[in-house]
């Protein structure tokens, strides 16, 4: 990889000589301004004032315009002799832990190598050092005609370094929250905490720029004639009237998407149970003192007559209700005694009745000889 800048690394007096490679690239497509009538290139050619003549890029240097607009030149060489540390120099400041620094406030992200030999044993030093501390290195540098805020961190077997925003130059977020009041039920919650499940991790690998394909299938088209692909149908937008319900529909467009049942588990309650307070079970023995008052005073100061007419609708009542347990068998015994006893009766009945046959049918011989066997 070609280097962009090449300088060292300031660690209190260790000094590392690194070369500034670049740690990402860009894989969007590019398009030329073309003339719509002939499809002609359109250039920018660069034109000398004074001269008015085309210039190359190697005629080209850098100046400073004066209020008064006069044109102070900078060469590259009055700019590697700034007046400052970090002019050719990653100067470390500070070692900090990772979760100190605001992700807002990344900016470009480099690779620093090594450069020479000389350069592996204390490059390999802060490396570890960097390891073993489990935090990130707050350093300052100059690029591109200005100073700049960098964090070094560990990649792999490399250190890489961010480059960071000053933090004025991160704004704050005023204005951009909602300004109304809303309440979030916590059934709301559960079903997003669902959502968050259903989706789960990726990994970062699988993903890509489905956009840029897409624009090279469209290009590929129309390189060869072919009819261009068509826009998919958006997905029907408008107004969220019911939270719960398109909470729902996503969850199960998560779990049908993945091949997994559309039904949703509800995850377990996470507030805390209500606190309330057992009433105690009420008391009868309010209406049964005021009945045994009532039949005591009755028995008292009237009549016998009055006490048995307050006892008959309790009989009444008793004898109405439904035997249970031990009366019910009660019951049934004494009936299956009762069966018994008819069934005993019918038996001697009927062999009472076939004595008087057999004994209508004797012969006067026989009724002789048993008479006299009863006279001897």
């Amino acid at each position: 990889m070609r280097s962009i800048w090449n300088g060292a690394i300031s660690f209190g007096l260790v000094s590392i000589p690194i070369k500034l490679v670049n740690a990402t690239e860009s894989h969007s497509i590019s398009f030329r301004q073309v003339h719509t009538e002939d499809n002609g290139r359109i250039r920018y050619r660069k034109f000398c004032e004074l001269e008015d003549r085309e210039v190359t890029q190697s005629e080209i240097g850098k100046g400073y315009e004066d209020a008064d607009g006069t044109i102070v030149p900078i060469t590259d060489e009055d700019l590697s002799h700034l007046p400052i540390p970090t002019a050719r120099t990653i100067e470390i400041v500070a070692f900090v832990p990772a979760d100190r620094i605001d992700p807002l406030q990344m900016d470009a992200a480099y690779y620093l190598a090594a450069s020479g030999a000389p350069a592996a044993k204390p490059y390999t030093l802060l490396r570890e050092a960097l390891k073993r501390s489990h935090k990130v290195a707050i350093a300052k540098y100059a690029l591109r005609g200005r100073e700049r805020l960098g964090m070094l961190r560990v990649v792999g077997d490399a250190i890489a370094m961010h480059g960071l925003l000053w933090p004025d130059e991160v704004r704050a977020p005023e204005g951009v929250a909602p300004d109304t009041d809303v309440t979030v039920r916590d059934k709301e919650l559960d079903l997003a905490d669902a959502l968050m499940a259903t989706l789960g991790e990726v990994d970062l690998q699988d993903l890509h720029d489905e956009y840029r394909e897409a624009l090279e299938e469209v290009i590929a088209a129309k390189a060869t004639g072919e009819t261009l692909p068509q826009t998919p149908e958006p997905a029907p937008g408008g107004k969220v009237l019911d939270l719960m319900a398109a909470l729902e529909k996503s969850v199960r467009a998560a779990k049908e998407s993945r091949g997994e049942g559309a039904e949703i588990t509800p995850l377990p309650d996470r507030r805390p149970p209500p606190t309330t307070e057992r009433t105690p079970p009420k008391k009868e023995t309010t209406a049964k003192t005021s009945s045994t008052a009532k039949t005591s005073s009755a028995g008292k100061t009237s009549a016998a007559g009055k006490v048995s007419s307050t006892a008959k609708p309790s009989a009444t009542k008793t004898s109405a209700t439904k035997p249970s347990g031990a009366k019910a068998s009660a019951v049934k015994s004494s009936s299956a005694k009762a069966s018994d006893a008819k069934a005993s009766d019918a038996k001697a009945t009927a062999k009472r009745a076939v004595a008087k046959k057999s004994a209508a049918k004797q012969t006067p011989a026989k009724k002789a000889a048993s008479s006299r066997k009863r006279s001897a």
